[in-house]
């Protein structure tokens, strides 16, 4: 990967829908080599998808949790595919050490996350201990990832 990639890759956070004409335009390069070097970092892996950045409480999603959950060690497996049919659960990363979770949480209310809290996160496989925190104000949204990885 090289700069004019990352050029690339900054211009794509910014706005996703760019057409490939200001594209190219924006890093320099004619339309063909800008499209090509754009299906590749498609076909490498490097772009993983397009997507809207949606407000949550606009569409009813007014409350969040960051949720820790400790498990069984011989369980995390089960406890990753079960959490792919877990809609609310809209973030989850395996951490090193405890607790062995972070997930990012969204339900209407608080009355909401309670019976998603008892009725399914509660009994997702090998969960010995859940602590929720509640999201008292997003400081920063997503963002695009820095140009270097330094």
């Amino acid at each position: 990967m090289d700069a004019v990639d990352r050029k690339i890759l900054a211009e794509l956070q910014r706005d996703g829908r760019i057409t490939v004409t200001d594209l190219a335009q924006r890093v320099q390069l004619s339309i063909s080599r800008c499209q090509r070097r754009l299906r590749e970092l498609e076909r490498d892996g490097v772009i993983h998808g397009y997507r809207a950045v949606v407000d949550a409480a606009a569409l009813g999603f007014g409350f969040e949790a960051l949720v820790f959950a400790k498990l069984r060690l011989d369980t995390m497996d089960d406890f990753d595919r079960a959490l792919v049919d877990v809609p609310n659960v809209v973030e989850a990363q395996r951490l090193f050490g405890s607790p062995d979770y972070l997930l990012r949480v969204v339900t209407a209310d608080l009355a909401s996350y309670q019976r998603l809290y008892e009725e399914t996160l509660a009994k997702l496989p090998g969960v010995r201990g859940l602590t929720s925190t509640i999201v008292m104000k997003q400081v920063i949204e997503p963002r695009p990832l820095p140009a270097n990885a330094t």
